[in-house]
């Protein structure tokens, strides 16, 4: 692309540079990231890898301006500069889309919220509303004819608001989308804002197959059309191998020395052309963690299970995140986002439920965990789980459901109630009565022991996952519900996360996953059950599928 193509876009690239930056999280002894020296010239595309906690995403933070808001007792060394200013500086010139989506909604419908970002650029009106329907289109947010926003930004008139053939409508509310979807939007705002220096923390993690796919190549799209600097974080280097110009892997930070000191090996292991990187440095890269195309770490292999108690089943199950209304003296349900799911959970095995984003995944793992009541059908929890509590999860007490049916949401960050790693941990056992002993456990096998001064708010996405189930797991329950329990994770976590859930499976707990990850379910075993299009309703599970 040229120069001139550039301008016409109404986009300036941006250079990055750093030397010798650091920045320690406030209240932890080692920097996340120590003595980087780094150089991305306008227009680069640079894939950002390196284990979990190796400082990627405070990286990315730092070159959006949003670092800083931690007290006096947060340390930042040497420089950081985006085309020679610190990014605080410049309004506008990034923009960032973080490991958790839900924090960047920020409005009630999709439209608005793509909008945004322009809006507070003071980007002309008519341009801000081309924007936002150019971003839907190259993220598969499609925007629909009817029922969306018009370009003054009013409501037009003749669709429900919900998902049709023609894609979603501009005054779609956010706040119904599965956790897929609001990827995509997030980054559909970025895209409509046209920055300079593009910033993606694990873009596709949470995305089907389809998907990730769909927003690499809208990302390809949007970089041909402005020239702009990229710089993504994504564990999986196959997705964008063929994207990028440069490979940079960062090692992590207190492995580069201590914080404040001007001693220590450089916070760059690696960088270079990306097949030249994974040419000359694969075993190097592999006992980093990184996930080299075509590896699959070695996990714990699966002791063969029996037929396995029923603690949980599904009947015709019609689920949805919103409740019943009432009109008049009616009581209005709401439309289900799935239905008829019939489902069965049994001890020692495991349940991966898959499906297309916003086939209502998420919202079937939060039914049958008993955090959400059914639209129709029911979940029945067998004696053997109930033990006296009841066949209806849904009217448990919170006690008696964390010691039965453990949940790990799809944003950690949910289930975090403490300012203290090892708080965390403890938090479930000291309100239970019993299972602190496995903390020590919990911490040294999920690769936490280091962390338990440090806030939970403050670690990475990887370590704020293990954490998540390390939390859950405390309380012993006899079924385990994880949404994407693998995002986030380098491949040498990955692999200790999966052994870990396969010994618990063969000591009889029941494990249900909702994941887009095949390696991970095929690790675990048991069957599937696969979820259609949102509305289409129909799932029955099939033994043996994973």
């Amino acid at each position: 692309m040229t120069a001139s193509d550039a301008g016409a876009s109404g986009v300036r690239p941006a250079a990055v540079s750093a030397r010798g930056w650091g920045w320690r999280h406030a209240g932890r002894s080692a920097p996340a990231v120590h003595g980087l020296d780094l150089d991305i010239a306008p227009g680069e595309r640079v894939l950002l890898l390196g284990p979990s906690g190796a400082g990627k995403s405070t990286l990315l933070h730092a070159l959006a301006g949003v670092l800083g808001d931690e007290g006096d007792d947060a340390d930042e060394t040497g420089s950081l500069l985006i085309d020679g200013v610190v990014p605080r500086g410049q309004r506008g010139r990034s923009g960032l889309m973080q490991q958790d989506p839900e924090t960047q909604v920020v409005l009630s419908r999709l439209g608005d919220d793509v909008a945004f970002g322009a809006e507070n650029l003071a980007v002309p009106r008519d341009e801000i509303w081309r924007r936002v329907h150019e971003a839907l289109d190259d993220v598969g947010l499609r925007s629909a004819g009817g029922g969306g926003l018009n370009a003054d930004g009013g409501t037009g008139g003749g669709a429900d608001g919900g998902p049709d053939a023609a894609g979603l409508p501009l005054d779609h509310p956010t706040s119904v989308l599965s956790g897929g979807q609001k990827q995509r939007l997030a980054l559909a705002g970025i895209l409509a804002m046209r920055p300079g220096l593009i910033l993606l923390d694990e873009p596709t993690a949470n995305l089907d197959p389809a998907g990730v796919l769909e927003v690499r190549d809208a990302v390809g799209r949007c970089l041909d059309k402005t020239g702009a600097t990229l710089v993504v974080v994504e564990h999986r280097v196959s997705v964008w191998k063929d994207l990028v110009d440069r490979i940079v892997v960062l090692q992590p930070g207190s492995a580069a020395g201590s914080a404040g000191s001007s001693v220590g090996t450089s916070a760059v292991l690696l960088d270079g052309p990306p097949d030249q990187v994974l040419a000359e440095a694969r075993d190097m890269l592999i006992g980093a963690g990184v996930w080299v195309p075509g590896y699959v770490p070695a996990t714990r292999r699966r002791t063969s299970a029996g037929s396995g108690d029923l603690l949980l089943a599904a009947e015709d199950l019609a689920v949805s995140r919103e409740r019943p209304r009432r009109r008049g003296f009616r009581t209005v349900l709401p439309v289900p986002v799935q239905s008829g799911i019939t489902a069965q959970v049994r001890s020692g095995h495991a349940l991966a439920v898959t499906g297309p984003n916003g086939a209502g995944k998420s919202t079937f793992a939060l039914t049958i965990a008993g955090l959400l009541a059914p639209v129709a059908g029911k979940v029945s929890a067998a004696v053997e789980l109930s033990e006296g509590a009841g066949i209806d999860p849904i009217k448990w007490k919170a006690n008696q459901l964390i010691s039965r049916i453990g949940t790990v949401f799809q944003e950690p960050e949910h289930q975090f109630v403490t300012g203290r790693v090892l708080d965390e941990l403890m938090f479930g056992p000291r309100h239970l009565g019993h299972g602190e002993e496995r903390v020590d456990e919990l911490l040294e096998r999920l690769r936490l022991t280091h962390l338990v001064d440090a806030n939970p708010y403050t670690l990475s996405g990887g370590e704020k996952r293990r954490l998540s189930v390390a939390t859950v797991l405390a309380a012993h329950p006899r079924v385990l519900v994880l949404d994407e329990p693998t995002f986030g994770q380098d491949a040498n976590t990955w692999a200790e996360l999966a052994s870990f859930l396969s010994e618990l499976l063969d000591a009889g707990t029941s494990v249900v996953s909702v994941t887009h990850d095949q390696a991970f379910s095929a690790v675990l075993g048991g069957a599937e059950l696969r979820l259609g299009p949102a509305s289409r309703g129909g799932a029955r599970q099939e033994a043996g599928a994973a």
